[in-house]
This record gives C-alpha cells, structure tokens and sequence, in this order.
C-alpha cells in the first residue's frame, strides 16, 4: 500500500460516502453534479467551523474523524497489528508508506522531503485555512495507529503539513 492509499482513508468524512463505500477509492474530480454538492458542503462546514467554532472543539471533532478513519480502514489497523507491543516493528510497518525514523524516545513520521499536495479526500478538494484545522485528522489517526499498537496513549505533535504551507506533513510521536 502506498502513502496516497494509506492519506485517501485518513480523513475521508462521512460527506464523502454518498458516492463509494468506505472501502472504495475516493471520487475522482469531475462534473458530477453531487460531488460538486459535497465539496461544496464540506468547504462551507469547514468555514463555518473555523469561524464559530473555539481551537479545543475544532481539534476535538477532527480527532473524532480520524479515529474513525482508522476504525474504518483495516488496512490502518493492519499496521498498527504488524507493530503491536514494539516502537521497532512499527516503524518498520510504517516505513512501507512514510519515512519514519526514531530519535531516542521519540518517532518522526514524514511524507517524504516534498509531498505532492494533501491527500485526504475531504481536504484535497478545498482550499487549505491558514493554520488548517484538518490536519488534526491526520495526526489522531497517527494515535490510533500508535495507541494501539503499542497499549497506551501517545502525543503527536503536528510539525508541518501542506495544507499549512509546508513542503510535507511531518509528525513528530512522543513515546514517553
């Protein structure tokens, strides 16, 4: 599985399921008259989110999407399997899509030096905020992987993404 796989699950809303199922690719750019609906929608929700809402409930809801990215995508929880009980296995699982690095008691994960551009689905087809709340889908999804695997909470922080003017996204897990 390749990084854009593993990125079209990681945030895809429940907005999006009106055309595929949760296991099928997400929809491809065109005139299709719904899709223009629900990239529409979730710019609109999205704005409205980022003007009405405080930065503790934006993190709280983008959270809840990508732990439920993760609990839809087996191939997420696979990952998180291939790395249970062990930093080292699981960087070894995660390298298969990311480049992942450890640093005593602390694990980068980066989506190579430059990243083509988002690709979460429901973000990759509306224009990014600055400081874009999105990206805390991302990262929750990174803890679910990581909390599961390994039994107990960890810390993501968030280091750069593209969606904030970065070349990449990059993560940055605490282990202690």
């Amino acid at each position: 599985m390749d990084r854009k796989e593993f990125l079209q699950g990681c945030c895809a809303l429940a907005a999006l399921s009106c055309f595929s199922s949760a296991e099928s690719p997400a929809p491809k750019v065109s005139d299709d008259p719904e899709f223009k609906f629900v990239q529409n929608w979730l710019t609109d929700l999205t704005r409205a989110m980022d003007a009405e809402l405080d930065q503790p409930t934006k993190i709280k809801l983008m959270s809840a999407c990508g732990r439920g990215c993760f609990s839809r995508f087996k191939f997420k929880q696979d990952l998180a399997a291939e790395g249970t009980g062990s930093v080292d296995k699981l960087v070894e699982a995660l390298k298969k899509n990311f480049e992942c690095w450890r640093e005593g008691e602390t694990v980068h994960v980066r989506y190579g030096k430059v990243s083509q551009g988002c690709y979460c689905p429901a973000a990759k087809y509306r224009g990014a905020l600055p400081n874009d709340f999105h990206c805390y889908c991302t990262r929750a999804t990174h803890e679910a992987i990581w909390e599961t695997a390994l039994g107990k909470p960890v810390k993501i922080d968030i280091l750069e993404t593209v969606r904030r003017g970065n070349p990449t996204c990059h993560f940055l897990v605490h282990l202690t």
